[in-house]
């Protein structure tokens, strides 16, 4: 039988979002598994889009469809595929299930379906469950009954994707990507974020020069990639970086020169202007420009003409100017390092991206793709955080951004097999693997006898309820002096569940 509420959700005004993960829930409930996941397809990538049972930081991952055997398996054929308990062929969330965190997926049900809207793939849907026999043949045969309708409700959220992009005059993107953050795209569900990305939807479209303003390491030229690919401008995007241009070598770089212009000049050579002819101009670092070449960049942002080094006429360019900084240029003009009349060219939409300590769980999400990158690029089976790492990296203060995460983990990762983990296994990274600085995390706040204020990024529930656990575990093996028989006792537990609850929670090997 159909499940009722997803025929609901079909009929109601619903975001795009809040439908696919209400979609994967009933799902999961329907079905009685353990998790449901909807992957969109980029290429050779899946990408999480709705996930329910899995860790948070799931939803950053992203699968390289070659190299996940069960993956390739439900995208060769249009019926729901079963893999059997007990199959040899890897599970990509092992490791990731909330109920089995960290731990090797014991012998399980699985079951996955390729999806196609209006004819094109356009991802896969899976379901686990950790029982061994859940799944049956009657289960593949209501799955595919099922498909329909998780179809129809993917043409839905494109139809509402595509109605939204007519309205901000937008048709630029394949079907089936409008929602979809692919691998080198934007990651993120907090409020700045979206409302950066909404932001930039709208400015993408004109010609206006944008200034990007962030601190070292936010990623900026990602955001600049975004704005050119969401642009109607069909030649590439052509990144300078300011910073390296040695004030000699400056103009010929950026405008070109002829043949016999300067000492080493053996022929004509074109500018990054002119090969950005048509697309877009990323000027990174556009603060560290000598005052002599913010000059002529002036005037070719004036009046759309560059002039070759040694070259008497001026050449006209079509190019949309996007700057990045991580300095105050207005300072900068005060100084009289920077002219003032180039920074209001250049910052007449200025877009300041936020830092990473501002994006709350969006951290989690970075951190699981760095984490999928550092797993296929090591060889392991798993790669995932502990609890306890998951809330540093949700408490530290981040003075290097994004980039700084990336390291992190990559670091965490190497350290962990250098100290003997086994390729083999689900490697989890500890907390004291990360090496961060905790001078460098929020303060926490003292608590009182009233009622404590919030903090300003909570941690996932799942996370506060395992530190309560732990807290109160090694509370009851103080009390019983160390006996866990009295513990266990204490607890209502069975002394072999307390012990492997320990292991889960870090207090013992």
């Amino acid at each position: 039988m159909i499940d009722a509420s997803l025929l609901a959700d079909l009929v109601t005004a619903l975001p795009s979002a809040v439908r696919l993960q209400r979609l994967v829930h009933v799902l999961r409930m329907y079905f009685q598994c353990d998790a449901v996941a909807l992957l969109c397809l980029q290429e050779d990538v899946l990408v999480p889009v709705a996930v329910d049972g899995l860790v948070h930081e799931a939803l950053g991952r992203r699968f390289r469809v070659a190299l996940h055997p069960r993956f390739v398996r439900i995208l060769q054929q249009r019926e729901p595929v079963r893999f059997m308990p007990g199959s040899e062929l890897p599970d990509p969330y092992d490791g990731l299930l909330a109920d089995q965190a960290g731990e090797p997926l014991p012998v399980h049900d699985c079951m996955g379906v390729s999806l196609f809207v209006e004819g094109r793939p356009w991802g896969v849907l899976t379901l686990d469950a950790l029982a061994g026999a859940r799944f049956d043949a009657d289960m593949q045969r209501i799955l595919g009954e099922h498909l329909l309708l998780v179809e129809a409700a993917l043409r839905m959220t494109r139809l509402e994707e595509e109605v939204r992009s007519l309205s901000l005059h937008r048709w630029t993107q394949e079907p089936g990507t409008e929602t979809i953050d692919g691998e080198d795209d934007i990651l993120g569900q907090s409020p700045e974020i979206t409302h950066l990305i909404e932001e930039l939807k709208v400015v993408a479209d004109s010609d206006l020069p944008v200034l990007l303003l962030g601190e070292t390491g936010v990623g900026k030229e990602l955001f600049a990639r975004h704005l050119h690919r969401h642009s109607a401008r069909s030649r590439p995007l052509v990144h300078v970086n300011c910073a390296a241009l040695p004030e000699s070598l400056a103009e010929s770089e950026l405008f070109g020169h002829v043949k016999g212009a300067f000492s080493g000049a053996s022929q004509d050579r074109a500018g990054r202007f002119e090969a950005a002819d048509g697309g877009t101009l990323f000027l990174d670092e556009v603060g560290e420009l000598p005052l002599s070449i913010q000059a002529k960049l002036l005037r070719t942002l004036q009046n759309g003409e560059i002039q070759r080094l040694g070259e008497d006429h001026p050449r006209k360019v079509d190019v949309r100017i996007v700057a990045a900084t991580n300095r105050h240029l207005q300072q900068s003009v005060r100084e009289g390092s920077f002219r003032a009349d180039l920074y209001h060219r250049l910052s007449v939409y200025p877009v300041p991206i936020p830092p990473l300590r501002q994006r709350g769980h969006d951290i989690l999400l970075l951190a699981g793709r760095f984490l999928e990158l550092n797993r296929a690029r090591l060889g392991l089976r798993s790669l995932r955080l502990s609890l306890e790492a998951e809330a540093l990296l949700l408490d530290y203060h981040w003075p290097g951004n994004v980039r700084e995460l990336e390291h992190v983990i990559s670091r965490a990762a190497i350290k962990a097999l250098s100290r003997g983990a086994v390729r083999t296994d689900i490697v989890t990274l500890a907390a004291d693997l990360l090496d961060l600085d905790t001078a460098a995390a929020h303060p926490r706040q003292a608590v009182s006898s009233a009622a404590p204020p919030m903090p300003s990024t909570r941690p996932p529930l799942a996370i506060a309820v395992v530190n309560f656990q732990r807290q109160y575990v090694q509370m009851t093996l103080q009390q019983s002096a160390g006996n866990w028989a009295a513990a266990a006792r204490s607890l209502g537990l069975d002394a072999s569940n307390l012990h492997k609850l320990a292991r889960r929670l870090g207090l013992k090997a």
